[in-house]
């Protein structure tokens, strides 16, 4: 039988001393981490959860790395985040809007150059699924328009929260001024030297099948929840605790039917194409 491990990060807080003084603070990331591992261990994976404090990047970039080390062809790997995403500028030249998307972890950010380069690292046909319930861009204009829409009753019991809270860090990152723009200013020696040491995310060779599907588009937000984020919340609701049946597009449609008009997940591939692990049923080994 395939291998499977499955690694789980949540953060409800990240470390202020990075962030210029920003907890991020959120209310239903641990949940999902801790929800998605039980999913994990009913299907038989091996999971290994990461909760706030324990989620660094140091910690993140080694769960990883070790089960590259151990997943064989056939093999499987699941991974999940949910927190806040982010942005910082790009210096290597390898997206159109010059700034790379990131994972925002309890004591730095997590460039996703560095994750297609772990990506490198898995054998030919190992098949990994990530789940991401975060957004990587947004304003303070979107934030008050989303909230806006949120506290309508019309469409309000669509969401968790009682006053919306998103998982984005506040501003962008070309913004002087703004939050994203302090932390990056302030740490810009660190990120400009990761990206320095890491390929491009486009110039990586990535031999094992990826899919994705996270929590909303490049141009939206995620909703955190009070027990799960939204994404997540609609995700287990689909899954229905193993009932669902059908392949991975199938999966992304029925969790797409089920959230509100301005939060759509987004499903894409990486890696090499395998269309047999997409029609698999989720969560399979």
């Amino acid at each position: 039988m395939p291998k499977g491990i499955s690694v789980h990060v949540g953060l409800n807080k990240v470390d202020p001393a990075h962030y210029d003084g920003w907890d991020g603070e959120l209310a239903a990331c641990e949940f999902d981490a801790k929800d998605m591992a039980a999913l994990a261990k009913a299907r038989k994976f091996k999971p290994k959860t990461l909760l706030t404090k324990q989620a660094t990047a140091a910690a993140v970039i080694g769960a990883l790395t070790d089960a590259a080390g151990q997943l064989k062809t056939g093999d499987f790997l699941l991974f999940t985040y949910s927190g806040h995403g982010g942005q910082v500028p790009d210096k290597n030249g390898d997206e159109k809007d010059r700034l790379d998307e990131t994972w925002v972890l309890y004591d730095r950010e997590l460039i996703d150059d560095e994750l297609y380069g772990i990506w490198s690292l898995f054998a030919p046909g190992v098949r990994i699924f990530v789940l991401s319930d975060s957004c990587h861009s947004g304003t303070v204009t979107r934030g008050r328009l989303y909230e806006a829409m949120v506290t309508n009753p019309a469409i309000g019991e669509l969401a968790a929260p009682t006053i919306p809270r998103f998982r984005v860090m506040p501003g962008q990152v070309n913004d002087p001024g703004s939050l994203q723009n302090r932390v990056y200013t302030k740490n810009k020696e660190l990120y400009d030297g990761i990206q320095k040491r890491t390929r491009a995310g486009d110039k990586v060779a990535v031999n094992a099948s990826i899919l994705l599907i996270s929590g909303c588009q490049d141009n939206q937000l995620s909703a955190d929840g009070n027990r799960n984020g939204l994404f997540t919340q609609m995700l287990l609701k689909v899954w229905n605790k193993g009932k669902f049946t059908g392949g991975y597009t199938k999966f992304h449609r029925a969790i797409a039917e089920k959230m509100p008009p301005w939060q759509s997940p987004n499903f894409y591939r990486a890696g090499a194409s395998d269309a047999r692990f997409e029609a698999e049923s989720p969560f399979s080994l």
